[in-house]
C-alpha cells in the first residue's frame, strides 16, 4: 500500500467512525437531555465509533484476516488501550491550547493538531502492538 493510500483510507475511516459516534449520540439523546442521558450518549457513541474504526482498520489498514472470539478479544482490548493513550494526547493538546489562549478558535486548533498527532501515534502503536501478524506490504 502506498503512503497516499494509507493516509486516504485512515482519514476516511476516522470520518466514518466519527459520524457513527455522533449519530449514535443523537439516537440516545432522543431519550432525554439530562446528564445521565448525555453520559449514556457519549458512552454509546464512543463504543460504536471504536468498533467501527477497529473493523475498518483491522481489514483495510492492517490486512488482518484473523477470526474468532479469542483473536478479536485480545486485539480489540489492545486496540482500545492504544486509543486511551492517543485520546490523552488529543485532550491534552486541546486543553493546553485553551489554557494558553482562552479562545474557541485556538481550542479547536489544538483539538485538530491533537487529533492529527494522536492518529499518527495510534497508527504506529496499533502496527507495533496490536496488528502484529498478517501485515500488508510496507508503506511506500
Amino acid at each position: 500500500m502506498t503512503l497516499r493510500t494509507l493516509i486516504f483510507r485512515y482519514t476516511i475511516f476516522a470520518i466514518i467512525a466519527t459520524v457513527a459516534n455522533l449519530a449514535m449520540q443523537r439516537v440516545v439523546l432522543l431519550g432525554g437531555e439530562s446528564a445521565p442521558w448525555f453520559m449514556a450518549a457519549v458512552a454509546a457513541g464512543t463504543l460504536i465509533g471504536l468498533v467501527v474504526k477497529y473493523v475498518l482498520d483491522k481489514r483495510w489498514i492492517f490486512g488482518d484476516t484473523s477470526t474468532g472470539v479469542k483473536a478479536h478479544g485480545k486485539k480489540f482490548g489492545l486496540y482500545t488501550a492504544m486509543g486511551l493513550i492517543t485520546t490523552a494526547i488529543f485532550w491534552g493538546t486541546e486543553t493546553a491550547f485553551w489554557l494558553a489562549w482562552r479562545t474557541d478558535a485556538m481550542r479547536e486548533l489544538g483539538a485538530v493538531l491533537g487529533l492529527a498527532v494522536g492518529y499518527v501515534v495510534k497508527y504506529n502503536l496499533d502496527r507495533r502492538f496490536v496488528f502484529t501478524d498478517n501485515r500488508l506490504e510496507p508503506v511506500t
